[in-house]
């Protein structure tokens, strides 16, 4: 199995198709759309500026992007890999890239926002030095929000 990583940008048609994905995956876990409308203007991904993209064989895998939260933070956004290509480390390889780009770019910290459902992703980004903190806006007002910071 042969992966490759592409840096893009929100347009990315293989990007939109994992949004895709990933709005209804996030709606089912929460019994449909009108239980997380609230957190959906904070999740578009024409603002999500730096995505990268794994490719296995040449079928877009996993993708996850970077969003400018402040001067010295970076948001991350839309870790997801395929189902069919889950078991194979790509998340931990896009988490890898995306805080080295980060870090490139001058962030200091990377924060992210996800849900106590989602405990593959929590265990990732713990056993990547993620700690949990208080929600940071806008998802301190969203019931269902955890979220996490690493110094990079």
């Amino acid at each position: 199995m042969k992966v490759v990583f592409k840096w893009t940008d929100g347009n990315n048609e293989d990007f939109q198709n994992f949004y895709l994905n990933t709005e209804e995956y996030y709606s089912s876990i929460v019994g449909g759309i009108k239980n997380r409308e609230d957190f959906v203007p904070y999740n578009l991904s024409k603002n999500i500026t730096r995505v990268l993209i794994a490719y296995v064989d040449g079928v877009p895998a996993g993708c996850a992007g970077l969003k400018t939260y402040s001067e010295t933070e970076i948001e991350i956004k839309r870790l997801w890999v395929d189902p069919e290509y889950r078991g194979n480390h790509i998340a931990e390889k896009l988490m890898g890239r995306i805080e080295k780009r980060a870090k490139y770019f001058g962030y200091g910290k990377a924060i992210l926002q996800t849900r106590p459902q989602m405990e593959a992703a929590v265990s990732l980004y713990l056993k990547r030095g993620y700690v949990l903190i208080n929600n940071y806006p806008p998802y301190d007002k969203l019931e269902g929000a955890i979220c996490f910071s690493k110094t990079l």
